[in-house]
C-alpha cells in the first residue's frame, strides 16, 4: 500500500477561504482609512463635471530628437505659470503620451484669453537690463544711464581680463530677488580680442572691450516706461501674466522675475533665445562655482552675444546686466564683466535642481517647438452635472437589470453575485477617490461609461463560476466537490476574458488622446479589480456557502435544485447476471 504524499492537498481541496475574505476586508478598511485621512472622500471630478475648458496640444517639430520628455516637461511647466497666471485657481496641465499636452481650466475664467495663452509657443529673449528695482509699486524708476538705489544692485565687476583663459568677473554682492537662484556673474571659455572703438560708452570698465562704431548700448528710459514701471505691482499673478501681450521684441519692456519680488525695465530684445544651439547644468569641478549652466551659441547667436556682452561690460550696475525673458517674466538677470563669445557659463548660488531648471529653459527656449490645438472643449457645469445624472441613471438601470437577471436564473447564488458587485463598487469608488490626490486622476464621463461597462465584465465572471458549478452538480457530484472541481475550469476562462478586456483597455489608453483614456483607464482598472473580488472574495464566499444545507441541499430557491439542473443520478455498480449456456448433446 503506497504512503500518502506529504505536504501536499488533495485534489478538490478548498484551501482557505476565510483568510481571503479577511485579506479583502482589511484592503477595503486600509482604502477607506486613506480617504478620511488624505481628507479626500469623494472623486476629483474632471473638468467634463466641474465646468470649463479642456485644451488638448499636440506638439510638432521638424528637428530630430526636439521632441522628448525634458522638453515636454519644461513646456508643461511654462504652461503652468501662463494658467494660473490668469489666476485660475485648480488649473492643471498634464503630459499624456510622447507629445501631447492636456490643459484642463476650470470654470471662472475668459476661456479665450486662457486658449490664446497655452497655445502661444514660448518666446525666449536676452534683453539688457535698463534698471532693477525692488517690487513696491510706489518706487519711482531710477534714472536712464544711472546706477540703481534699489538694495538689489550688484557690486561693480571685477576689472581684469586675459585673453585665451577663462576669466570671471568678482561675484554679485546683492541679495537673491528672484524666485529662482540668481546667478553672479557671466565666464567665457575663451574671450575675443577686443576691437576698435570711436564712441565710448557712458560708464567704461578697465576690463571691458572698446565697442565698435555706433553699437553703444541705450540705457534711456522713456517717461511713460518710468511711470508704468513705479506703477508696476508684480505681486499679483493675473498682472504679470498680462504684461507685454503685444509688445514687440524690438519694445522697450517692463518686466517681472517669476515670484514678483522684483521688476525690470529692460531694453529691446538683443538675442532670440533660439540662437541656443545648447545649455547644459553641470557641477565646476575645477573653478569650485558649485553648479552652473553653460550656454552655447549658434554662428548669428554668437555674434549678436559678443557684441551685447561687450557693450554691457562697460556699464555700471544694473546696466552691465542682461535678462533672461521667458513668456516676458524675468527667468535670471546676471551681470556682465567682460566680452563673451558664443560659449559661456552662467553661475552663481545654484542648486542641481535649480540650474538644471535654468538650462532646461534655455534649451526650450532655443527648439523650434510649437503647439497645434488638437481638441478644444467647452463644457458648463450644467451640462456636465446634467450629463452625469443621465449616466448614473443609465447606471443604475442596467445595474438593476443584471440584478434581476441574476435572481430569476441563479436565485440563490444571486446573493453571491450581488455582493461581489457591492464589494467590487466600494474598492472602485475607494481607489479613484484616493488616485485624485495621489496622481490627479480625475472623474469624468467616458470614466463613468467605463465604469458601466465593467458591470457587465464583473457579472460575466460570475455566471462563468456559476455554470461550471452547475456542470459538475449535472455529473452527479455534491456541491463542494463541484465548487472545488468547477474552479480551475471556471478560473482558466475568467482570466482569458479579464486579459483580453484589460488588454484592449491598455491600447486604447496607449493610442488615445484626451478623455478617452479616462475610458480606457477605468475599464482596465475596474478589470483588475474584478479579478481580485473573484479570486478573494466571490471564490471563497462560495466555497463557505457551499457547507451550507440551504446550498448543499439543493433547496429550490438556492439556484442548485437538481431536478431543475436535471442532474442524472450517480452510476451504482451492479452484477450483471451469469450468461446461460445451453448444454448440447452429443
Amino acid at each position: 500500500m503506497a504512503a500518502p504524499k506529504r505536504g501536499r492537498r488533495p485534489s478538490g481541496s478548498q484551501g482557505y477561504p476565510g483568510r481571503a475574505l479577511a485579506v479583502i476586508l482589511l484592503a477595503i478598511v486600509a482604502l477607506t482609512g486613506g480617504m478620511f485621512l488624505s481628507g479626500h472622500t469623494t472623486p476629483r471630478l474632471g473638468i467634463d463635471l466641474a465646468g470649463g475648458t479642456s485644451i488638448t496640444l499636440t506638439a510638432k517639430s521638424d528637428q530630430v530628437g526636439a521632441i522628448n520628455k525634458t522638453n515636454m516637461e519644461t513646456a508643461k511647466s511654462i504652461i503652468d505659470r501662463r494658467v494660473n497666471g490668469l489666476g485660475v485657481s485648480e488649473a492643471e496641465s498634464q503630459i499624456q503620451g510622447d507629445r501631447n499636452i492636456i490643459v484642463n481650466i476650470p470654470k471662472g475664467t475668459n476661456a479665450a484669453q486662457a486658449e490664446q495663452q497655452v497655445g502661444t509657443t514660448a518666446q525666449l529673449y536676452f534683453r539688457p537690463v535698463l534698471t532693477e528695482v525692488a517690487n513696491t509699486p510706489a518706487t519711482p524708476a531710477s534714472p536712464s544711464g544711472s546706477p540703481s538705489g534699489s538694495p538689489s544692485s550688484p557690486a561693480s565687476p571685477s576689472a581684469s581680463a586675459s585673453t585665451g583663459a577663462k576669466v570671471s568677473g568678482s561675484p554679485s554682492a546683492s541679495a537673491s530677488t528672484q524666485g529662482r537662484a540668481v546667478t553672479d556673474a557671466l565666464k567665457a571659455s575663451s574671450t575675443p580680442s577686443a576691437t576698435a572703438s570711436g564712441a565710448p560708452s557712458p560708464n567704461p570698465s578697465p576690463s571691458a572691450s572698446t565697442a565698435a562704431p555706433g553699437s553703444a548700448l541705450d540705457t534711456s528710459i522713456p517717461e511713460d516706461l518710468q511711470a508704468k514701471l513705479a506703477a508696476l505691482d508684480c505681486s499679483d499673478a493675473k498682472t504679470r501674466a498680462n504684461l507685454n501681450l503685444k509688445a514687440k521684441p524690438t519694445d522697450k519692456i517692463v518686466a517681472c522675475n517669476q515670484d514678483g519680488t522684483a521688476k525690470y525695465a529692460l531694453g529691446p530684445a538683443a538675442v532670440d533665445g533660439k540662437n541656443v544651439s545648447k545649455a547644459a547644468a553641470q557641477f565646476d569641478t575645477q573653478g569650485g562655482n558649485g553648479w552652473v549652466v553653460t550656454l552655447n551659441f549658434d554662428g548669428a547667436g554668437s555674434k549678436a552675444f559678443s557684441k551685447i556682452t561687450s557693450q554691457l561690460s562697460q556699464q555700471q550696475p544694473p546696466n552691465n546686466q542682461f535678462a533672461i525673458v521667458l513668456d516676458n517674466e524675468v527667468v535670471s538677470a546676471p551681470s556682465v564683466n567682460q566680452t563673451l563669445s558664443g560659449s559661456a557659463e552662467i553661475y552663481g548660488s545654484f542648486t542641481q535642481e535649480s540650474s538644471e531648471e535654468l538650462a532646461n529653459v534655455l534649451s526650450y527656449g532655443s527648439l523650434p517647438l510649437t503647439f497645434d490645438k488638437s481638441d478644444v472643449t467647452k463644457v458648463s457645469a450644467a451640462v456636465g452635472g446634467e450629463q452625469l445624472h443621465g449616466g448614473l441613471i443609465a447606471g443604475g438601470v442596467g445595474l438593476a437589470l443584471v440584478v434581476l437577471y441574476l435572481v430569476a436564473y441563479y436565485r440563490g447564488l444571486s446573493f453571491v453575485a450581488i455582493l461581489s458587485l457591492i464589494v467590487s463598487a466600494i474598492l472602485t469608488y475607494e481607489i479613484m477617490t484616493l488616485l485624485g490626490p495621489a496622481i490627479g486622476f480625475a472623474l469624468n464621463l467616458p470614466a463613468v461609461c467605463g465604469a458601466i461597462v465593467a458591470i457587465g465584465i464583473t457579472a460575466d465572471s460570475f455566471i462563468v463560476f456559476f455554470e461550471r458549478i452547475r456542470d459538475e452538480l449535472r455529473e452527479g457530484r455534491s456541491l463542494q466537490p463541484a465548487v472545488a472541481r468547477g474552479w480551475p475550469r471556471a478560473r482558466r476562462t475568467i482570466l482569458v476574458s479579464d486579459f483580453v478586456s484589460f488588454l484592449s483597455a491598455a491600447v486604447l489608453f496607449v493610442v488615445s488622446v484626451g478623455k478617452v483614456q479616462g475610458f480606457a483607464f477605468t475599464l482596465g482598472l475596474t478589470t483588475l479589480l474584478d479579478v481580485a473580488v473573484v479570486f478573494l472574495f466571490t471564490k471563497p464566499l462560495m466555497t463557505i456557502l457551499a457547507r451550507k444545507k440551504f446550498y448543499a441541499g439543493g433547496h429550490p430557491w438556492s439556484g442548485l435544485d437538481p431536478r431543475a439542473l436535471g442532474v442524472n443520478p450517480p452510476l451504482r455498480r451492479t452484477r450483471r447476471p451469469a450468461a446461460r449456456t445451453d448444454v448440447k448433446e452429443a
